[in-house]
């Protein structure tokens, strides 16, 4: 990268300077010993052009084709979506260049370094040792509810509230006849003392309720890829055992998460108890079975104890969400540094939203370690855009509103900042949703660019920590793994540091690389996999939304 204190040049190959600070119209910056007149008011984050571009040329960002000018576009002119349209390289694992040497960065700081994690009788380490109560399909979501209402509070985990809102108090100043505009006034929250550990099941960090309106009356494959998906949730290493309920007619039938689990897993040994309403007495005796069992079920989950794992054992996710123009030069770089540090030290990282990855599928295809690999993900990327496409959203669709205001105006911008999560490091395996990470380094998993379908993904294969990287501020969590939220900018952090654990904006400040920002937050990571707990996990963030294949881009 090439900058001063008001643009940045990503790449020497680059036609645009990225705004680094606002800059006024008719006013002149100075770069590179060059002089460019603004034509427009331009806001940071955004971009402007560098040379004069008439209707058709090229405009190139990150060293690749992000897009093509829709009409002329004076030099020192705005990019914006009235005068570009998104455009990418063709690309083909046939063009595949050979060769994947990588040399690692300096590892020396992290080699000798542990996390405290629980060890499963499979050989991985989770970061959290977690129940699950897991209906297979969404008729069985009110007895999920009524179970929630029944072990929460009763075991002790509903103490563990990050925040309480005091609607007592605003009935009896209602009953007391105080004015709306006071009760407008009256400060309603509570931070209670949070405990540290559950007291009757201290090893156990949660019970989680996986509800979803899937399983059945959609298309049969979807009810196959639930299945496939919840038995991903229970492999996952932080994940400790599970109820399961089903009514017993629906398509997603436990024979089917059964066999996957099998597969996944063939010697597992976490205690799973499946209940059938249809061959229960009543649905009483269901929920009474049902609570006896997950009981029983959690005396041997606290069982495990946390224990030093060396940092191979460690699977992080890869992703963004809600993001600015800064994402792709502070936040998530820093990912794809922490996750050439994991790969180096023997872990894996897991890439994923294939849809923002349009436009640098060559590179990655060049980085795949084999030919297969190469093929598999050309296959995936080009089957999901004509599927998108056919339904009216290709994956030129894709940047949100949010998106294009902060300066990420077509996919292709937005992918090339995105594809910055996953490093430099060769790309060991490719795995479709619900495959299971298995070969330590860098993996590209298929999952849409839609946050909680990609979070929840990327649990369900296997990762036990996720890094969420973001710009305008999001507040999605995992039941099960804990997310870790990085903002692009010092602004974001500073307004919503209640939901974001880490800031990367002293890389756009000039005040810290994105080598030392890198380590400090492979610092904070192995704190988190060691119990301490993320915004997400104290305000109970448990999204969990399984991808209808094609329906969600």
């Amino acid at each position: 990268m090439f900058k001063n204190n008001q643009v940045l040049q990503i790449h020497d190959r680059d036609n645009v300077l990225v705004a680094l600070t606002d800059l006024k119209k008719n006013t002149t910056v100075v770069f590179n010993n060059q002089e460019y007149v603004i034509q427009d008011n331009i806001d940071a984050k955004h971009k402007f052009a560098i040379e004069h571009l008439t209707k058709g040329d090229a405009v190139y960002m990150y060293g690749v084709l992000v897009g093509r000018a829709k009409k002329e576009i004076l030099k020192g002119g705005l990019i914006s979506t009235t005068n570009l349209a998104h455009d990418t390289e063709k690309y083909s694992a046939d063009d595949k260049t050979k060769g994947t040497s990588w040399e690692a960065p300096n590892l020396s700081k992290f080699t000798n370094k542990t996390f405290d994690g629980y060890h499963r009788a499979d050989g991985k380490v989770g970061t959290e040792n977690n129940w699950l109560i897991i209906p297979l399909v969404f008729c069985q979501n009110r007895n999920v509810e009524v179970l929630k209402q029944a072990l929460v509070e009763k075991l002790g985990f509903g103490k563990q509230q990050h925040l309480k809102l005091d609607v007592d108090a605003l009935i009896e100043g209602y009953k007391k006849g105080t004015s709306t505009k006071d009760l407008l006034d009256k400060d309603i929250l509570k931070q209670p003392h949070e405990q540290s550990k559950n007291v009757l099941f201290p090893n156990v960090d949660g019970i989680h309720f996986l509800t979803h309106d899937g399983g059945c009356g959609g298309a049969t494959t979807d009810s196959v890829a639930l299945c496939h998906l919840l038995a991903g949730y229970i492999n996952n290493p932080n994940v400790a055992g599970a109820t399961i309920l089903s009514l017993g007619c629906q398509h997603a039938q436990a024979s089917i998460l059964e066999k996957a689990l099998t597969k996944m897993s063939p010697d597992n040994k976490k205690p799973i108890y499946i209940l059938e309403q249809q061959q229960s007495e009543s649905e009483q005796d269901l929920l009474a079975e049902a609570v006896k069992k997950t009981f029983v079920g959690l005396i041997k989950a606290n069982k495990t104890e946390r224990n030093p794992a060396p940092l191979s054992k460690l699977v992080i996710g890869l992703e963004c969400g809600g993001s600015d123009g800064f994402s792709g030069i502070s936040a998530n770089p820093t990912l794809g540094y922490v996750s050439d540090l994991i790969v180096g030290l023997g872990g894996a990282t897991v890439l994923s939203e294939f849809p923002e990855l349009n436009g640098v599928e060559q590179e990655l295809i060049n980085r795949c370690t084999s030919e297969d690999h190469a093929k598999k993900f050309s296959k995936i990327m080009s089957t999901y855009n004509e599927k998108a496409d056919a339904l009216g959203a290709g994956f030129y669709a894709n940047p949100s509103p949010g998106n294009v205001k902060d300066g990420l105006i077509t996919d292709a911008i937005k992918s090339a900042g995105a594809a910055k999560k996953g490093g430099t490091s060769p790309v060991k395996d490719v795995l479709d949703y619900t495959e299971q990470v298995t070969t330590p380094g860098l993996n590209l998993l298929c999952t849409p660019g839609n946050d909680v379908e990609s979070t929840t993904g990327l649990a369900g294969s296997g990762c036990n920590v996720i890094l969420f990287t973001t710009g305008l501020g999001t507040p999605t969590g995992n039941p099960i793994t804990p997310v870790v939220k990085v903002s692009s900018n010092t602004k974001l952090f500073n307004k919503m540091s209640d939901i974001i654990d880490f800031n990367t904006g002293k890389i756009i400040e000039g005040t810290s690389t994105i080598a030392d920002t890198g380590e400090d937050l492979l610092d904070f990571v192995i704190e988190v996999a060691s119990g301490k707990k993320t915004k997400a996990k104290q305000l109970r963030q448990d999204d969990f939304i399984p991808w209808k294949r094609g329906m969600s881009l």
